[in-house]
This record gives structure tokens, C-alpha cells and sequence, in this order.
């Protein structure tokens, strides 16, 4: 197998890692940061560079770039992928495969909506590692949902990554889910530190100061970017969570012991419910 990989930051490098544990697999490697390519080769991520004349004889591409880098790379090397599977790991969906979906079909290549479900609150290539997608999800938004074949050779494709579970999903449901479970902790965590009490934290946090404030540390060229894409999912989780802060804040305001142990009560029931206890 050869599987070129645009794009070698946390996502790309630890795909290129996780590919090459497996021997046979040929990984060619591309980035806009000739350092971080030196830096590929030497830790040896990478066999090599992906080169347009390389694109058509990858059995996958996986594309590690922010959605409007996505879009202007395949429009780009559309005429070059003929016959290959191009596979997007960015953060939404939507306008990417609603774009990207007719190119690959007149080009005669196959695209697929991605995204691996994993990450670390650094980002870089120097932060990437080998087991990082182990046992975690990979969520797909193919072409064609009735396409079996299809769904059975990217499993093979993405096989040697390790991930714990392939899901197939429609690219709105894609991103109406990840606005609540991965973008709306990105904001409260961004916006909770912000608290002119989190400089005197020091001595009295815990491991719940931790795991909410852990991906306050983000980039905020991707996220503002995949915020935006989002937009009106995000707007609309937002409000949720600003309808309910109200509540536990006039709950304290009126010293209600009653409501406020209830709506405590009613989000410690909800988590059970959806994750078990």
C-alpha cells in the first residue's frame, strides 16, 4: 500500500506514524513547512515527499489541512487523482464534500468525508505520535451511503491506523454533532479561564481544573476557521448552554436550595444517561 499525507502537523504526522509501524505500507509525505518536512524524513515518518506525479499511484491520500485548504488542494490536483481514494481529516463537513463530492466524480477518483476522532491540546508535528488514534473513532460521510464495497475498502484503507471504530454519517449530522461534542467544550473551556480568578489557582485545583481547562490551550487559526464553518450549530448549542447557565445563576441568585439541587440533580442523571455512570 502507498498512502500519501498532506499536511504533517498533530493529525498528519501521527497518521504517517501510525501507518508506518505496519510493514509494506509506503508513506509519502507533503507540507507547506519545508522544517516540518526535514523533521518527517528524520524521525521517519515519511518515505519521501509527495510529489504530483506520485498522486495517482497512492492507493489513499489522507488531506490534514483546515477546510478551505481542503477544498483549493483537491480543485487543485483534481486532474491527478484519477483511480485513487482522497480521504479529509478536517474538523466539518458541510461546505468541504458539498464541494468536493461533484469535483471527485467528474475526475473519476473517489473522496470521502473524514474525521479522527482524537487529538491533544498541542499541536505540531513534534507533538505527533504513533498510537494517538488507537481504539478511537473515525467518522466517514461517503458519496454514496449504499455503496458496501466502498465502505469495506476504506476499512481496509484506514485499518493500519488503528482506530477503535469506523462510523457513517451524513455531513450534517457530522456537524450539528461535533458542535456539541467537540467545538462547544473548545469555547467554554476558552472563555472560563478567562476568569481573573484563574491566576490565583495555584494550591487549590484539582483534576476538574484540569479537564476543563485543558483544551482552553488551542490554535486559533483552526478553531475561529472551523467555528465559522460551523456557525449556526455552534450559535445554536451556544444558546442551549447560556438558557441553562441561567437557570443555575437565578437558582443562586434567589438561594432556591430546592432548584438548584434539582437542576444538579437533572445534569448528573443526564450524564448517566448518555455515558453510564
Amino acid at each position: 500500500m502507498q498512502v500519501g499525507i498532506v499536511g504533517l502537523g498533530l493529525i498528519g504526522g501521527s497518521l504517517a506514524k501510525a501507518y508506518k509501524r505496519t510493514d509494506g505500507i509506503r508513506v509519502l509525505g507533503t507540507d507547506l513547512d519545508n522544517s516540518i518536512m526535514e523533521f518527517a524524513n528524520l524521525a521517519q515518518a515519511i518515505d519521501g515527499p509527495l510529489t504530483d506525479s506520485d498522486l495517482s499511484s497512492c492507493d489513499c491520500i489522507l488531506l490534514c489541512a483546515y477546510p478551505q485548504g481542503v477544498i483549493d488542494w483537491v480543485v487543485e490536483k483534481a486532474p491527478l487523482l484519477q483511480g485513487t481514494t482522497v480521504i479529509d481529516c478536517s474538523g466539518t463537513k458541510g461546505r468541504v464534500c458539498a464541494a468536493l463530492f461533484p469535483v471527485a466524480a467528474a475526475n473519476n477518483f473517489t473522496f470521502i468525508g473524514g474525521h479522527p476522532m482524537a487529538g491533544a491540546h498541542q499541536s505540531g508535528f513534534k507533538y505527533s505520535r504513533e498510537d494517538l488514534f488507537d481504539g478511537e473513532p473515525m467518522v466517514i460521510v461517503p458519496p454514496n451511503f449504499e455503496d458496501i464495497r466502498l465502505f469495506d475498502h476504506v476499512q481496509a484503507l484506514l485499518k493500519p491506523v488503528g482506530f477503535g471504530r469506523i462510523s457513517v454519517t451524513t455531513a450534517e449530522a457530522h456537524d450539528n454533532i461535533i458542535a456539541f461534542s467537540s467545538q462547544m467544550p473548545h469555547v467554554v473551556s476558552n472563555a472560563f479561564i478567562k476568569s481573573p480568578t484563574a491566576s490565583q489557582h495555584q494550591g487549590y485545583s484539582a483534576g476538574s481544573y484540569q479537564d476543563l481547562t485543558r483544551v482552553a490551550w488551542l490554535n486559533p487559526d483552526m478553531w475561529a476557521e472551523l467555528f465559522l464553518e460551523n456557525r449556526e450549530a455552534l450559535l445554536s448549542e451556544i444558546d442551549i448552554f447560556l438558557t441553562a447557565m441561567h437557570q443555575y445563576r437565578d437558582a443562586l441568585e434567589a438561594k432556591d436550595y430546592n432548584r438548584l439541587r434539582a437542576l444538579l440533580d437533572e445534569g448528573r442523571l443526564r450524564k448517566r444517561e448518555v455515558d453510564g455512570p
